[in-house]
């Protein structure tokens, strides 16, 4: 559903752009609310309402018994937000999310089939940078096309 990446900036009033591929996914897929969160790796994750609600069962399926799974679920609940974008395409990124994955006005958008991530322009350099060169190694530890 969303893919590649995109450089963007931030506007003067911290408002981000979603890239047109994107929204043509939201038109074809009947999305008009977004929910972003901590991600992992010191991303935001932003899921469709949908997508949204099927991570939710997950989570919530967790035992609340263990503290990693209370842990986990008190930092992703917590710093879930509600979007909607403008006509513009335009979303508001809270603040604490944007102090979370450093971002300041430079991000790259990434589409990971069913979220985007939003990450801040140089960590995105940098996890790319680290990551591209084990690709193929992971891929084989990971993927079994037969």
């Amino acid at each position: 559903m969303f893919y590649g990446e995109f450089e963007h900036a931030l506007d003067r009033k911290g408002r981000l752009i979603i890239p047109s591929k994107f929204i043509d996914a939201l038109v074809l897929y009947d999305i008009e609310r977004f929910f972003i969160t901590r991600g992992l790796d010191k991303c935001l994750f932003i899921f469709g309402e949908d997508e949204w609600k099927t991570q939710e069962q997950k989570f919530k399926s967790m035992p609340f018994t263990k503290s990693e799974y209370r842990r986990f679920n008190r930092l992703y609940f917590s710093g879930a937000s509600e979007l909607v974008p403008d006509k513009q395409g335009r979303i508001l990124v809270p603040s604490y999310l944007k102090n979370y994955a450093n971002i300041k006005k430079d991000v790259y958008i990434v589409g990971v089939s069913n979220r985007i991530e939003i990450w801040a322009r140089d960590s995105w350099k940098d996890y790319y940078s680290v990551s591209k060169d084990s690709f193929e190694e992971v891929a084989e530890k990971l993927i079994d096309l037969e």
